[in-house]
This record gives C-alpha cells, sequence and structure tokens, in this order.
C-alpha cells in the first residue's frame, strides 16, 4: 500500500508543470572523456590509431606487444622520424596535429591522421608513456601523459631509432566499458587481424604482432615487393594460391577519375565468412556498398564460393574523398560512389566468370612409407556406403612438410582392409609411443652410442652457464656474430654461430630417428651440389685436370651417399633416391629452415668428413655436420645495413665516356644506383636471420639447450658489464 501511495505521488509530481532545465556549459575534462569514449571504442581502435601515426612517421618495421586483449598493455615500437623535443609538451593535447594547420588541407590531406585526437583520447582513458628519438640526438626523451597533459618534464633516456609508445590500464577509468570488454572475447584476434590487413597492403613495412610473454610472434612479416607474397605470409599458402589479379582504372570525365588493384578469390577457395581488405588513398577503411556489391557477384556466379576473399587498393584524387565523416576515420565517403562500384562490379563478375570456365585441382606427390600409423587408423574409419545412395566426401588431410610447398601423403586415401582389433591396439600403441616421443626426445635414444652421446652432453653441461640461458632478456644483435643477453644484473655478448651450431647437434641426437621433413622445391642432384662445394673451397688449379679431379671425388661421395642413403633416412631424416638426388631434410626447430646456400658444404661434409667405421663416431660426425649445416651462420650475401651496402652498387658514367680509369670510377662524378633486385634479396636474408635468432633461437636455448663448459672460456660467452661495478664507478664519479 505505501508502494503504491509512493508511486502515485511521484506520478503526480512529474505531471506538475516545472521549469525548463538549465542549460549549462560541460567541464572540459568532461567533454574531453565523453569524446575518448568515441574515438577509442575498444583497444583494436587505439592499435589502429598508433600502427597509423607510425607509418605516417614513414616507418619501415613496426612491433606490437599486447597484453590482456589490450586492456593491461598495448606497446607500439616504430623506426619512423621520432617526435621532436621542443614538441612533447603538447603532444598529447586535443587538437594537436603536425598533419594541416587549416580545414581546406583537409582536401589534400594524405596522412592518416589529422585531428590530433588519437592520443589525447589515449590519456584520457589509460596511461600513456611516449619515448622518442630523432635523427642527431644523442639520446632519446621519455614523458607520461595523462588527461591530455605531460604529467613531468621528459627524462633523457637510451632509445633506438623512433618512437615507442605503451598504453597502460586501458578504460582504467571506465568501469562500465572495461567489465563489458573483460566478460567478452579477448580483442586480440581482432587486433591480429587488423595487423594483418596493415601487412598485406604497406609491403615495404615489417610488421610484428605478438602477446606480452609470448616466445613467438602470431603475425611476422617482412618488407617484400610482391603483394601476393605478403598474402601468403599472412594469410597462408591456401589463400594466395587460389586468388585471381584484379585491376580497375577510370581516366575519362575528371569527376570519376580513380584506379583500383587487388586480389579476388577464385572458385576453389571455400570458406566459412568473407574477407574483405579495402583500402582507400592507403587508408584501411570500409564501405558497405561495395561489400554487397561484390557478395552478390559471387553468390550468383559462384554459389559455391559466395564466402570469397577480397583484396582491393583504390586510389581516387584527395579532393574526391571525404575523410572526416566518422570519429574512428573507419569509414569514407567518396564522390561518385555508386559509379566507382558499379565499375568494380562489373569488371568482377567478368574476371569471375571467366574463371569459371576451367577448374583447377591441386596435384600431390605419392609417397609411401612402412610408417603410417595414424593413416591406418584413418582408413579404419572409412567403410564404403553399402547403400551406394550417397558418395562418400574425400577427406582433405595432408602431413604439412613445408609451408611453402606443403605436399602430402595419400595413405588416407587409399582402399586398404579394415584392421583386426590387435592391429588396431599396435596402431593405437605406435601412435601414442610417436606422442611420448615428440614430448619427451630423450625417450627416442634408443641405440646405446646416441644415449652415451646424450649423456655426455647432459654430463658436460655448465650449471652457470644453463643458468644464464634459462633466465636470460634477449637484448638484441651487437653485430653480425655476437647478441646480447641480460641475465639479471649482467650483461652478456654471446656467439650466436657457437650457440645454434651446439643446440641443433644436441637437438639431432634428441630427435634421433623421430624427424619432421623439410620437402625439397626439386630433388638437388649430390654430384652437382658436390662439385659447387669443390670450386668453392678454391683450388689453384682451374685446368680440365683440377675438373676431372673433382669430378671423380663427386662420383665417389655420391656412391658412397647413396649406399647410406637407407640409414640417413631411416635415422637422420635426409632423403637420397637411387638417382642420387637428395629431396628431404630433417626439420631440427619448428619454424626454422637453414641456409640452403650452404647445402654444397653439408653435402661435401657427409662424404669426405663422416667415419661410417665405428657406429658412435658416425652418428657424432653426422650430427656435427647438421648442426653446421643449420647453424645461424650469417647470410653469404653482405649486410647492406652497414659497409657492406657498396657492395650493391653500380657505378654510371655521368659524362658516358668509354676507357675510364679506375681514379675516375671511384670519384664523385659517378651517380651511385644500386641492385635493387639482389638488395632486397639481402636485406629480406639478414632480417629472417634476425627474426630467427630472437624468435626461435633463444626460445629454443632456453627450453633444450645445455652449454658444455667449454664456452665459459672459449669466447661464446663474455660478460661485458656489471650493473655492481657500475655502481661502483658512479659512487666514484
Amino acid at each position: 500500500m505505501e508502494i503504491e501511495e509512493a508511486i502515485s505521488s511521484e506520478v503526480e509530481m512529474e505531471d506538475e508543470p516545472s521549469e525548463p532545465p538549465k542549460i549549462q556549459r560541460l567541464e572540459e575534462s568532461v567533454v574531453n572523456r565523453i569524446a575518448a569514449g568515441e574515438v577509442i571504442q575498444r583497444p583494436v581502435s587505439a592499435v589502429k590509431e598508433l600502427i597509423e601515426n607510425s607509418l605516417d612517421a614513414h616507418s619501415t618495421s613496426i612491433s606490437l606487444v599486447v597484453k590482456d586483449g589490450g586492456l593491461k598493455l598495448i606497446q607500439v615500437s616504430d623506426d619512423g622520424h621520432g617526435i621532436r623535443y621542443e614538441d612533447l609538451p603538447i603532444l598529447c593535447e586535443r587538437h594537436t596535429t603536425s598533419k594541416l594547420s587549416k580545414f581546406e588541407d583537409l582536401q589534400s590531406i594524405r596522412s592518416m591522421g589529422f585531428r590530433g585526437e588519437a592520443l589525447a583520447s589515449m590519456t584520457y582513458v589509460g596511461h600513456v608513456t611516449v619515448t622518442t628519438i630523432t635523427n642527431g640526438q644523442l639520446h632519446g626523451y621519455r614523458a607520461t601523459y595523462r588527461d591530455g597533459l605531460m604529467v613531468d618534464e621528459p627524462k633523457a633516456c637510451a632509445a633506438v631509432k623512433g618512437t615507442q609508445i605503451m598504453i597502460e590500464n586501458l578504460f582504467y577509468n571506465m568501469a562500465a566499458r572495461r567489465k563489458t570488454l573483460q566478460n567478452s572475447a579477448d580483442d586480440y584476434p581482432k587486433i591480429v587481424d587488423l595487423i594483418s590487413r596493415f601487412a598485406i597492403h604497406h609491403t615495404h613495412v615489417s610488421f610484428s604482432c605478438r602477446k606480452h610473454g609470448a616466445g613467438r610472434a602470431d603475425v611476422h612479416t617482412l618488407a617484400t615487393s610482391s603483394r601476393l607474397d605478403a598474402i601468403r605470409s599472412v594469410y597462408g599458402v591456401s589463400v594466395a594460391r587460389n586468388l585471381i589479379k584484379i585491376e580497375v582504372s577510370d581516366t575519362g570525365p575528371s569527376n570519376s577519375v580513380f584506379k583500383m588493384d587487388g586480389f579476388i578469390s577464385n572458385s576453389n577457395y571455400i570458406a566459412k565468412k568473407i574477407t574483405m581488405v579495402l583500402f582507400i588513398n592507403d587508408r584501411l577503411v570500409d564501405c558497405g556498398a561495395l561489400k554487397r556489391a561484390i557478395e552478390i557477384v559471387y553468390t550468383a556466379t559462384l554459389p559455391k564460393a559466395s564466402k570469397p576473399f577480397i583484396y582491393m587498393s583504390i586510389i581516387l584524387p584527395p579532393e574526391h574523398v571525404d575523410v572526416n565523416i566518422h570519429p574512428t576515420k573507419r569509414e569514407v565517403s567518396l564522390l561518385n560512389q555508386e559509379f566507382v562500384i558499379e565499375k568494380i562490379q562489373y569488371v568482377v563478375e567478368s574476371k569471375l566468370r571467366s574463371s569459371n570456365e576451367s577448374r583447377t585441382f591441386q596435384e600431390q606427390a605419392m609417397e609411401f612409407s612402412s610408417s603410417s600409423p595414424i593413416a591406418t587408423i584413418k582408413n579404419s574409419t572409412k567403410d564404403p556406403s553399402p547403400s551406394g545412395i550417397k558418395s562418400q566426401k574425400v577427406p582433405h588431410k595432408m602431413v604439412r612438410t613445408d609451408t611453402l610447398d606443403p605436399s602430402g601423403r595419400l595413405h588416407a586415401y587409399m582402399q586398404m582392409k579394415p584392421p583386426s582389433n590387435s592391429e588396431r591396439g599396435s596402431c593405437l600403441s605406435s601412435v601414442r609411443s610417436s606422442i611420448r616421443q615428440r614430448r619427451n626426445p630423450s625417450e627416442t635414444a634408443d641405440l646405446t652410442s646416441i644415449q652415451e652421446l646424450v649423456n655426455e652432453i647432459d654430463n658436460n653441461c655448465h650449471p652457470g652457464l644453463l643458468d644464464v640461458v634459462r633466465h636470460c632478456t634477449y637484448t638484441g644483435m651487437a653485430d653480425e656474430i655476437f647478441a646480447l643477453l641480460q641475465h639479471n644484473t649482467h650483461l652478456y655478448l654471446v656467439n650466436v654461430i657457437n650457440l645454434s651450431k651446439e643446440l641443433m647437434y644436441q637437438q639431432v641426437l634428441r630427435r634421433f630417428a623421430h624427424f619432421n621433413a623439410i620437402q625439397l622445391r626439386e630433388p638437388a642432384s649430390l654430384p652437382e651440389l658436390i662439385m659447387l662445394a669443390l670450386k668453392e673451397e678454391g683450388t689453384d688449379r682451374e685446368g680440365n685436370e683440377s675438373t676431372e679431379i673433382r669430378g671423380k671425388i663427386a662420383e665417389m661421395n655420391t656412391e658412397l651417399l647413396k649406399q647410406k642413403a637407407e640409414m640417413l633416412e631411416e635415422y637422420f631424416g635426409i632423403y637420397i633416391d637411387p638417382n642420387g638426388n637428395m629431396s628431404r631434410l630433417p626439420v631440427l626447430l619448428d619454424q626454422y629452415t637453414p641456409d640452403m646456400d650452404r647445402i654444397p658444404e653439408f653435402v661435401l661434409c657427409l662424404g669426405n668428413d663422416v667415419d661410417w667405421e665405428v657406429e658412435k663416431v658416425c652418428f657424432q660426425t653426422i650430427a656435427a655436420a647438421l648442426g653446421n649445416f643449420y647453424a645461424m651462420h650469417p647470410p653469404l650475401l653482405p649486410n647492406p645495413s652497414g659497409d657492406g651496402l657498396k657492395f650493391y652498387r653500380k657505378r654510371v658514367l655521368s659524362s658516358g665516356s668509354e676507357g675510364t680509369s679506375i681514379e675516375n670510377i671511384e670519384s664523385d662524378t659517378m651517380e651511385a644506383e644500386f641492385e635493387e633486385e639482389l638488395l632486397l634479396e639481402a636485406e629480406n636474408a639478414w632480417a629472417q636471420r634476425e627474426w630467427s635468432i630472437q624468435h626461435v633461437l633463444f626460445p629454443a636455448l632456453k627450453l633444450f639447450f645445455k652449454p658444455p663448459t667449454s664456452m665459459a672460456t672459449n669466447g661464446t660467452f663474455v660478460q661485458v658489464a656489471s650493473l655492481e661495478k657500475l655502481y661502483r664507478i658512479f659512487e666514484r664519479c
């Protein structure tokens, strides 16, 4: 009764006329918080803004570290031009930008950022720290920001080229949104998808994205000149091989000028959902109208492939694009949008109809092996349908041997007699044994000689170095050979070649007879490889006699290795066919492929340096040869980032005269050009090696490596700094 009276009294009060509410000006802090919630809607929004800032800074390398889906930590590091010291105080204030100075500049804007709201918004919903250094500075500066203002004066600090922005505790002051994001699915997959989209468009930039504390990156791309290679490295071979290149352009009236190029999936591509990556004037955006138009074409033309993969890059005059229509810049408005979409839709339909006239099926090489328990088990479950009404679907199961050339075995597709219960039990036992061996490689050493070699590694392990390896932090490469490691308060220089060589040797012994395979694209002829290696050794005589001697050595070594082919395949995963061709090599570390330029030296080493008479010595020398081959040597091409750059320079006479002397060639009258193809190959090789050292070698060292005592004295580990000693020096100063 009391509740009803209270409700009725409230209704009466609401019905009573009252004065209009007073309009008041909101405080600036409230306005900023509201605006920040629109710009930074979730962690992936902050990542997108930071990546675009890095691209505007002309970065060539961008790395991202994320913790708890971005709520705890987002850290973006780039090697761009950095931020001037004088600009740091107003860096995170609202509407401070270096991209434009007046509104008319928006008509010709080419940068991805222009409002000056992103960093400011991040400071209102998180704790922002900026570390930056510009060219010519001896050291960098670090500054922290809260609510759009710099907390303290920038502090001098050590820094690498470019800028690092770190956002911690995102949405700490927005309880409802933070709780919603914590209860929803992790934002990290959205961040990975975002980085993948940037990576396939900005092919001149290398991207890296990983979770905080993870040993390997979930996205890692190297700068490349091929868009298709970028798609292959990010989305996989199965996507890249089913793409059709598409180009559209219109150079007619000025109000409809545009150019589009990209890739669309063909009739062989089938996916559960559509993937559309769209860039307009290098800006990652969504366009619902274009997406729907293309979906209609696929549904009408290829019903089974109606969920396509689409990458498109559209270039229009800047004045034909309005970029200022969405708080997060996710959408843009185009002049004559209907005409552009209609033109693209027509060309997509034409391409699909022409490609649908024929279907392409991938051919797989058939390999027979006596040890395929998993295939046998799968065969036992596939009985042909007795009714014959419904045909059986062909299973899509492949044994992956190489990311670049995934060829599969066809045991699962062959009709075999269903195994009996006893056979099924033995198959299960072999599968369990295989799994145990993969988890505990030491259990695979069932030969006495291998067990003795493994015991020697364990007994010769240096406990101090083992602690350093297990608990170190990788700092970076000091030069081509040495890397920097931090352990507690000590800094070490470590020889990467020696470490990788010993690790690979130990991995051969621990994975003995249980190797995955690297499938070579084309079988390599052993005689040709040995001849190449002998030429590299550089004999003094270059006549026919020397060639004849090399030929005999190559022939003898080839015959020897053909005789030992069965043992090499069974124990070491090295397959040599009866014709003397090598087609498979073992996998010693996942995600790592050795430098194939060194395979001739390895084959020659197998023929010349292995002692085939004594079992233990034979296994030891083969493991040592594999260790040396798989070690992370510097690439054979000189490092283009240092003095080696001059190796890729070609000289062109400015005057065009002939017969110029060497002095004139080296003079300032020459115009320097570079062998672009060779330079790009070298850059990729060196970047891939550095990535493998950081993300493959050192995580593997922490898990598997037992450093021998000799490494304490042979220069593999060198202590270069100690924090305690530095403190004493500072105290004296």
